[in-house]
């Protein structure tokens, strides 16, 4: 339940099924945003391409534990459903499900979903298990609403490719979209995480996104991917961050390591500022 002019809530999966069958039958196509709440402007963004892509839209809110390989993680991640269900009630949201962790995962559960291949490296090995658990969680998700439509947003970008994989490989009918990534009028990508960051760490934030750009021109121009990465690196540390936990060009179509920029490409970065990982990327395209 929620409170008037807010979107209904749905705790329980029969619940959800019943809403859904429901839709159907009028004929309606079902999207779904799935989020792990503390919503910023580039989960809204993905809320209205969603309203734009299908009559039905399903907000998921879960803060999936399979996901994070670090207990402590787990325990800071930011929640606020009485603020994300606040944020949704002028965008047209049909439901938000927002099930207990013993839905998702009743005493007994025993499955995991692999993806191999986009999961390796970069966030992967980073985060080890991570994957899995996102790929776990958005199957059961995908199934739990039948949406037709999913969108995910760009700035996890291998994230996005995960999720394609799995729909792709399951036979599960679903198309998957994704969204450009939403900044800060300063270049920050928007992330739950941001409300982490002190003030003094905020305003160095930037400096992430501001070395990827400098990379990604360097390597357009003809640079070596080497010089270019090692040059953004130290960038990134200068301005105060305490590690960058990867630096990294990969081909866009299968996330494959490139030496140089011969197809198109992302540049992807996940580094430390203050105790916070905060993860970025970029594309970019042969001359």
């Amino acid at each position: 339940m929620s409170a008037p002019g807010l979107p209904p809530v749905i705790e329980r999966i029969s619940a959800l099924r019943q809403t859904v069958t429901a839709w159907k039958k009028e004929g309606a196509r079902v999207g779904v945003v799935p989020t792990m709440g503390a919503l910023h402007e580039g989960h809204l963004s993905l809320v209205r391409a969603a309203r734009e892509g299908a009559e039905r839209v399903i907000v998921t809110i879960f803060v999936n534990p399979a996901q994070f390989n670090d207990p402590e993680d787990l325990k800071k991640y930011p929640r606020d459903l009485a603020g994300d269900l606040a944020l949704l009630a002028p965008l047209g949201v049909d439901a938000v499900f927002a099930p207990p962790v013993e839905e998702v995962y009743p005493p007994g559960f025993a499955t995991s979903v692999h993806v191999a291949g986009v999961s390796e490296g970069l966030c992967g090995a980073g985060r080890p298990g991570h994957f899995d658990g996102v790929a776990t969680v958005v199957a059961k998700l995908f199934n739990m609403t039948a949406a037709d439509r999913a969108w995910f947003g760009e700035k996890d970008w291998q994230q996005l490719q995960v999720v394609r994989r799995l729909a792709r490989d399951l036979d599960i009918p679903v198309e998957v979209i994704g969204c450009p990534t939403v900044r800060e009028a300063d270049g920050l990508a928007l992330s739950s995480r941001n409300r982490l960051l002190s003030a003094e760490a905020r305003a160095r934030a930037p400096a992430l996104y501001r070395a990827l750009c400098d990379a990604a021109a360097a390597l357009e121009a003809g640079e070596a991917a080497p010089d270019a990465l090692e040059c953004a690196r130290r960038a990134i540390l200068a301005a105060g961050f305490e590690r960058v936990e990867y630096l990294e060009l990969r081909a866009e179509a299968d996330m494959a390591p490139m030496e140089a920029l011969s197809a198109p490409a992302r540049l992807l970065a996940a580094a430390w500022l203050e105790g916070v990982r905060l993860i970025d990327n970029i594309a970019l395209a042969p001359r």
